[in-house]
């Protein structure tokens, strides 16, 4: 009987250890775009999050939500398989002013808190 116990509780912990996860990794140094100092005209305000699944498991991108309908993001409508690249593009009104703005992902990748991800961008748009 306890060898029996043994191999379930084996058994169990193996499976565990095992488990899949999706994990989002950002080329985009501390996940920040910077603009930089832009003239207003020209340019058109898109810039992309690159991102790799370093995970073993599909990554679900389920939305991105930005903080102001000045900044209007795209999430990949598939999921992205392991070891596979996608892509968030945003494109930013260009709006005379600083940038700072931040785009919030939520996702299933397990290396961050609630697979929530905030990515920002900056940088200031003249006349």
């Amino acid at each position: 009987m306890q060898k029996i116990i043994a191999f379930i509780i084996f058994t169990l912990c193996s499976n565990i250890s095992f488990s899949q996860a999706a994990k989002i990794e950002f080329s985009a140094k501390e996940n920040t775009i910077d603009y930089g100092r832009v003239t207003k005209g020209s340019d058109s305000g898109i810039r992309v999050f690159e991102f790799t699944n370093t995970g073993n498991a599909p990554l679900v991108i389920t939305n991105v939500l930005s903080t102001c309908g000045c900044t209007v993001p795209t999430k990949p409508e598939a999921p992205i398989m392991p070891g596979k690249k996608g892509k968030i593009e945003v494109k930013y009104n260009m709006a005379t002013g600083p940038i700072r703005k931040t785009i919030t992902v939520e996702s299933n990748a397990a290396n961050y808190e609630g697979g929530r991800i905030a990515l920002k961008i900056k940088g200031e748009v003249i006349e």
